[in-house]
């Protein structure tokens, strides 16, 4: 059908071309022609369109196929236009139809730059619409303003999903060949405690991961750790003198923040130890046995610390620090000199690269690396050995400016193309406090990650204790509520802000059951939960309702619910593209709400009132 639909489309373009020199069949002859090709293509769509909604058992993305039926009929009614704007939304008022095809004002936008004629939007509106093939999804279209098209599903179209919905389960739409993503998030510091500054790229990288393994692509999760560098020397100098058996005896370091600020204060004041600090790196970086022990203490310290915090938020990542690509460093000031990209600066080695403002330092003049050229090297690493065909970097918007340029750098020396491969900085603003200030603790620290979860842990038992949630639940559901409520509640509200926007963070608002938050959906989802446990209707009797029974959805809010449910897969679509996670929860609390409204028009359960039953 298909290589059919192919040859049908190049016959007709032919034809086309006939008529414009008028040959052979005369002008009938080719309207007719054409006219038998348009309809058995049209045909040809219509059931290949069913066939691929019978065969595959993923969710259909209506907003996808009406861009598509709508493609065809702006394609036929203006043939001449290349890329003509195609722009189909779900309508915000249920008076304008399901949605709307708002391209007739820019289809007229561009025949009057081309023509210079100006051409009314509407008459345009009304030419797309004789051009609309036959379509198994819209019942009707009605011309409004200056040439909005709106669009009414068919109800029975809808009915089928939902049914095919309830049969398959909740499929993601086709991704095609499965592809290898790789997500850079989280990445703390070894020997600095975690701050509230990691809880954003933790929480949305952790997100967007299940994001993508959700829709079927390979994720691989990587935590890129500040495990390498000169701070590493002070820290080895310090732990020889406060533990010297250490090669025998594990140091019981419990306070390693405090470990890090005491060699800090040594190395500012005392030369000796500074002096002694960067014979220690430069043994460290010869590989020395003893001091790569010492450094893996501190490294362990540092990553139970951090796997408690990423056991409470159930956070998994594959650990991949700066120093992993130490030995790649070398090749990569190799491969950039070699392509004629390197300058001498002062004896640094810089790479200045079009377009963007700063060069990126590769070596230093003591024959250093720095973060330029690990960020490189991870890049290649990640194209050429993980072979990735998309990348992203989970960071915060002040490393904008670094990310771009390394970007940049990667494609001008060849690495990768950018419309081949996804390469991303999936930017985010900071955390504030309720004052709208950086969130401090109140003697002006950093707050740190741990005390922030055992707060919320806090607050949610306070919580259900107001509820009167212990007097119902056993010990074991109730720590189990209060876990699902506290870091469910911190998750939620990140993901809910626009990442690119700093947000304000309040325990007060995030614990709220009313309104856009993770405590009013899970109020939802169990409200939902108890009317299945009420209708005592298990899933097999669902199951053969709905292969056998067409769902009827007289009511207007179950019509309202039914196409709610059905705009997911859009919603998935938009995100992947955008990762702007926040309109997945606009669309869950949407969701949540139409449930709300059905359930209290339309009954689902209803007591009898003789048997209680």
């Amino acid at each position: 059908k298909e290589s059919e639909i192919k040859c049908l489309t190049e016959e007709i373009e032919r034809l086309k071309n006939c008529g414009s020199l008028g040959v052979s069949l005369g002008l009938e002859g080719l309207r007719d022609e054409n006219a038998k090709l348009k309809y058995r293509l049209n045909f040809l769509r219509k059931s290949l369109q069913e066939e691929r909604s019978k065969g595959v058992k993923s969710m259909i993305n209506i907003n996808s196929c009406l861009q598509e039926i709508f493609g065809a009929a702006i394609q036929a009614a203006y043939p001449d236009l290349e890329n003509p704007p195609l722009v189909v939304t779900p309508s915000q008022q249920p008076k304008f139809g399901d949605y709307q095809c708002n391209s007739a004002m820019g289809i007229a936008q561009i025949l009057l730059k081309r023509t210079e004629q100006k051409v009314s939007p509407r008459e345009i509106a009304e030419k797309i619409v004789r051009n609309i093939p036959a379509n198994e999804c819209i019942e009707k279209v009605e011309i409004a303003g200056p040439g909005f098209i709106n669009v009414h599903l068919r109800k029975d179209f809808v009915s089928k999903q939902l049914s095919s919905l309830l049969v398959n389960g909740v499929q993601p739409p086709a991704v095609g060949k499965r592809r290898k993503v790789v997500v850079d998030f989280s990445s703390p510091n070894i020997a600095k405690e975690m701050h509230v500054g990691h809880l954003r790229s933790t929480i949305i990288g952790d997100s967007m991961c299940r994001l993508f393994e959700f829709a079927g692509y390979d994720v691989l999760r990587l935590n890129h750790l500040g495990d390498w560098g000169t701070q590493f020397g002070m820290l080895i100098a310090h732990l020889q003198d406060k533990f010297p058996d250490y090669l025998t005896v594990s140091p019981p370091i419990g306070d390693l923040q405090a470990f890090y600020k005491e060699s800090k204060r040594r190395f500012d004041t005392e030369e000796e130890f500074k002096k002694r600090a960067y014979q220690c790196v430069v043994m460290l970086q010869s590989k020395n046995p003893d001091f790569m022990k010492a450094w893996n203490l501190i490294c362990d310290v540092s990553r139970k610390e951090f796997q408690k915090i990423y056991n409470c938020l159930d956070i998994a990542l594959t650990e991949r620090g700066e120093s992993f690509y130490q030995e790649m460093m070398k090749d990569i000031v190799q491969e950039f000199e070699d392509k004629g990209f390197v300058q001498v600066d002062d004896g640094r080695k810089i790479v200045f690269v079009p377009g963007c403002s700063v060069p990126l330092t590769i070596m230093k003049s003591d024959g250093g690396y720095t973060y330029d050229t690990s960020d490189l090297a991870a890049l290649r690493h990640r194209l050429y050995e993980e072979k990735a065909d998309i990348i992203i970097y989970v960071v915060d918007s002040g490393q904008s400016v670094h990310l771009q340029t390394v970007f940049a750098a990667g494609q001008m020396i060849g690495w990768y193309d950018p419309k081949v491969t996804r390469v991303a900085h999936a930017a985010f603003g900071v955390v504030l406090g309720e004052d709208k200030k950086k969130f401090k603790t109140r003697s002006g620290d950093t707050v740190r990650l741990m005390d922030l979860l055992e707060e919320g842990l806090k607050r949610a038992m306070d919580k259900l204790k107001d509820k009167e949630r212990d007097k119902v639940l056993s010990e074991e559901e109730l720590r189990a509520a209060q876990t699902s409520v506290a870091f469910g509640c911190i998750k939620y509200a990140d993901l809910s802000h626009n990442r690119l926007n700093d947000y304000v963070f309040s325990f007060d608002k995030m614990l709220d059951d009313r309104g856009n938050t993770a405590a009013y959906l899970l109020y939802a989802f169990t409200r939902i939960r108890a009317i299945a446990r009420l209708a005592t209707i298990d899933e097999e009797l669902l199951h053969k309702a709905a292969r056998e029974d067409v769902i009827i959805l007289d009511h207007e809010k179950e019509w309202k619910l039914g196409k709610c449910i059905l705009r997911f897969p859009e919603i998935l679509q938009k995100i992947l593209d955008d990762l702007l996670l926040h309109t997945l929860c606009d669309y869950l609390y949407e969701l949540a709400t139409t449930f709300t409204e059905f359930y209290d028009n339309c009954y689902c359960v209803e007591k009898d009132r003789q048997t209680g039953e």
